[in-house]
């Protein structure tokens, strides 16, 4: 071995050593379950972390109590009562329903956003910005293909 594999190689592990470890989820189906029980569109943005068109969610005008569920695996993650009409044309929501989301870094787009997705089955959720309202300043700004609304019953 000369200088140089050796020290390509010692690259190569150093860059292993510091890649994150994939995340295991409570909820977790094949590639190919996804794809069946998700719509092209849910399964672009739920497991590819795509993006909807803005002011293309039925959910953006959902104005009733309840709560906002993830499409995936069913688990509670916002009340409707942290909603809000942000006007950028996604659902938003000033904070999210204790131990529902976790978030990560996002790299794209040459900046860095801070993701959001769903604890127990990682889906994809959206984005979380800082130019929300008090009393979290939080603005998550959500694809509503993600979410499934299940209104308050009386």
């Amino acid at each position: 071995m000369n200088r140089r594999e050796l020290m390509l190689g010692g690259a190569a592990l150093s860059l292993i050593a510091v890649a994150p470890a994939a995340q295991a989820f409570e909820v977790t189906h094949s590639d190919a379950e996804w794809r069946a029980m998700l719509s092209d569109l849910e399964y672009k943005v739920m497991r590819k972390e795509g993006t909807e068109r803005a002011f293309t969610s039925p959910l953006n005008d959902e104005k009733r109590e309840g709560v906002f569920h993830c499409r995936g695996c069913d688990l509670a993650l916002y009340d409707a009562a942290t909603k809000y009409d942000s006007g950028t044309g996604w659902p938003s929501f000033w904070q999210a329903l204790p131990n529902a989301v976790d978030t990560k870094p996002d790299r794209k787009l040459f900046t860095v956003r801070t993701e959001v997705h769903c604890r127990r089955c990682g889906s994809h959720l959206g984005h979380i910005f800082d130019d929300g309202p008090q009393p979290t300043g939080k603005r998550h700004c959500l694809n509503g293909v993600s979410l499934v609304f299940k209104p308050a019953t009386a």
